[in-house]
C-alpha cells in the first residue's frame, strides 16, 4: 500500500548538504536544489540570515540567477525569505546584532527586490514597514520578537522559538498567534526545537489549515560538517543538535520529509499540512511524492 501527496514546499531553509544559502554561489545553490528534490521538496524559499546590506544584496543576485535554471528533478526556487536585519535584539537567537536595522521603509529599500517573498520582522519595532509591505506581494511574518500585537501579520516564524512565550498573566507573541485563527504558524517539529507536548497543544488550538511545517535546516544538514561558521557564529554539531558556543540552538539538521515521518510515527501527521503552504503562497507545483506506509519516500516524480 502506498500514499500519494503533493511535492513538499519548504519556506524556511538556510541550506543543507554543506551549502550555506547566505554565502553560496549559483552552482552550489543548484547542487542544493537537486539534492532537495530527492527528499520530495519540489520548491523552496532560500532563507537569508542577518548580514550586511552588501552581502544580502549579493546573495539575492546569486539566488535569482540559480532560479533561472530550468532543470529536471530539481527543486524550484520560489522566492527569498529574508529572516534577518529587522528583528529584536532581545530574541536574536544566533543572528548577529551588528547588522540589525530599524524596521523602516528606508532601510528595506536598501535591499528591496521583487524576489523577496517572505520577511520575518519584529512587529513591535515597526516604523511603517508593515504598511508599506501590504502593497507588495510579500508575506509578513512575526519572528525573533516579543510583541503581542500581530496586526498586519500573515504568519509567525518558527512558533515558540525566538519569541516571547506563554505565561498566565501576560500577552505574548506566541499566545496571540495561537488565539488568532487567521494567522499561519511555522513549526519546527524535529523533536529538538519543540517538545511533543507543545506540538500537540498547538495542533489542538490552531486550525489544521494554518499549520506550516518547516525545517529551518542548516548548511550542515546531511553533510560531514561538525563545526562551522554560520551567521557569524561558530556552530557545533554533536550528531543530534547544532548549537552555538553558548548553547543556543542554531537550527535544524533534518529536512521536511523526515519531519513528516517523525510526526507520523508519533501519531500527529495531518496531510493537510503539506497542502497549506500551497494555499499560503497561492502556488501550484506539478508533481507528486509516492510514500510507503511508514512515510518513507518511494518515488518523487513530475
Amino acid at each position: 500500500m502506498t500514499l500519494k501527496t503533493k511535492l513538499l514546499i519548504e519556506q524556511h531553509i538556510h541550506g543543507a548538504f554543506g551549502v550555506d544559502l547566505s554565502t553560496a554561489n549559483t552552482e552550489e545553490i543548484m547542487y542544493l536544489s537537486k539534492n532537495l528534490y530527492k527528499h520530495g521538496i519540489g520548491g523552496y524559499f532560500p532563507t537569508l540570515v542577518t548580514d550586511s546590506i552588501e552581502n544580502i544584496k549579493r546573495q539575492i543576485t546569486q539566488i535569482k540567477k540559480a532560479a533561472q535554471y530550468k532543470e529536471q528533478d530539481t527543486a524550484k526556487i520560489l522566492g527569498i525569505h529574508l529572516e534577518g536585519i529587522f528583528i529584536n535584539p532581545l530574541k536574536k537567537g544566533i543572528h548577529n546584532p551588528q547588522y540589525f536595522l530599524p524596521v523602516t521603509v528606508e532601510n528595506y529599500k536598501k535591499i528591496e527586490d521583487d524576489f523577496i517573498k517572505i520577511i520575518t520582522l519584529a512587529p513591535e519595532l515597526d516604523e511603517g514597514l508593515i504598511d508599506y509591505l501590504h502593497n507588495k506581494e510579500v508575506k509578513i511574518q512575526a519572528g525573533h520578537c516579543i510583541g503581542s500585537d500581530l496586526w498586519g501579520i500573515d504568519a509567525v516564524t518558527h512558533l515558540f522559538n525566538a519569541m516571547k512565550g506563554i505565561t498566565h498573566r501576560e500577552k505574548s507573541t506566541a499566545l496571540s498567534a495561537l488565539m488568532n485563527d487567521e494567522i499561519y504558524t511555522e513549526l519546527i517539529c524535529d523533536g529538538k526545537h519543540l517538545s511533543d507536548e507543545i506540538i500537540k497543544l498547538t495542533f489542538k488550538l490552531k486550525p489544521a489549515d494554518k499549520i506550516i511545517l518547516i525545517s529551518d535546516a542548516l548548511p550542515i544538514t546531511y553533510s560531514d560538517i561538525k563545526e562551522t561558521i554560520f551567521a557569524g557564529e561558530q556552530i557545533f554539531y554533536n550528531g543530534e543538535t547544532a548549537t552555538s558556543l553558548s548553547g543556543t540552538i542554531a537550527g535544524s539538521t533534518t529536512l521536511l520529509d523526515k519531519i513528516i515521518k517523525r510526526l507520523h510515527n508519533i501519531g500527529l501527521m495531518n496531510l493537510e499540512f503539506i497542502n497549506n503552504v500551497y494555499k499560503y503562497h497561492n502556488i501550484n507545483l506539478d508533481g507528486e511524492i509516492i510514500w510507503d506506509t511508514n512515510f518513507d519516500i518511494l518515488e518523487v516524480r513530475k
